[in-house]
């Protein structure tokens, strides 16, 4: 048997190890959900015309930063570091279209249009889409929007616009893009998994 001070020693450790495994689960918790929710929310900025991208970009790429020093860094976990790097970079080019088509096909108002123009400019392929309803309003619409082959000049469309008017409108899908967006968003929601995972993995395995 041991003296009373090294039981109250050993008693007072044990004590003390139970807040300290319960802080370091809490606080790998916030990590695994923040990085990947903070990676999502640039992607969605990162849709919206004008300072949005701007905004998005800054904002995944802090994130980017941030992450990769604690886990690499601080936590040195070099490999959790470059899974969270690249499931968190790949997130933000998933999650963004997924979202904005998401939103557009579940929100957006349906408006009957006519394709005016197609061209391709810099490698790139615009439509330019005249409203036969209203006040006939014109948009260009770019292959961020939809634009791609399967859209002909004079073809009549329906167009999903914003309801808030901020993003841009999008032209319906061709017949090979049926459950695009679901796969989109299937795979977007795998990455948010693996880079939540990741982080958790590295914050509960720190050094």
């Amino acid at each position: 048997m041991g003296t009373p001070e090294s039981v109250v020693a050993t008693e007072t450790k044990a004590a003390g190890a139970a807040p300290s495994r319960a802080r370091r689960l809490v606080n790998s918790l916030v990590w695994a959900v923040s990085v990947p929710l903070m990676f999502t929310v640039a992607a969605w900025l990162a849709q919206f015309p004008s300072v949005g991208i701007y905004v998005g970009v800054v904002l995944a790429l802090g994130t980017f930063a941030v992450a990769a020093t604690v886990v690499g860094g601080i936590w040195h976990r070099a490999g959790a570091a470059v899974l969270v790097s690249c499931a968190g970079f790949a997130l933000t080019l998933f999650a963004g279209p997924g979202l904005y088509e998401l939103y557009m096909k579940t929100l957006g108002e349906q408006v009957p249009a006519v394709v005016t123009k197609v061209e391709d400019r810099d490698k790139k392929q615009y439509c330019t889409v005249e409203e036969t309803a209203g006040d006939h309003a014109v948009h260009e619409i770019s292959q961020q929007q939809n634009c791609f082959d399967h859209i002909k000049r004079l073809q009549r469309v329906t167009l999903r616009k914003d309801p808030m008017g901020i993003l841009e409108p999008r032209l319906p899908d061709g017949p090979d893009q049926e459950g695009q967006t679901a796969l989109t968003l299937a795979i977007s929601g795998g990455l948010f998994v693996v880079t939540g995972a990741s982080m958790f993995y590295a914050g509960q395995r720190r050094r």
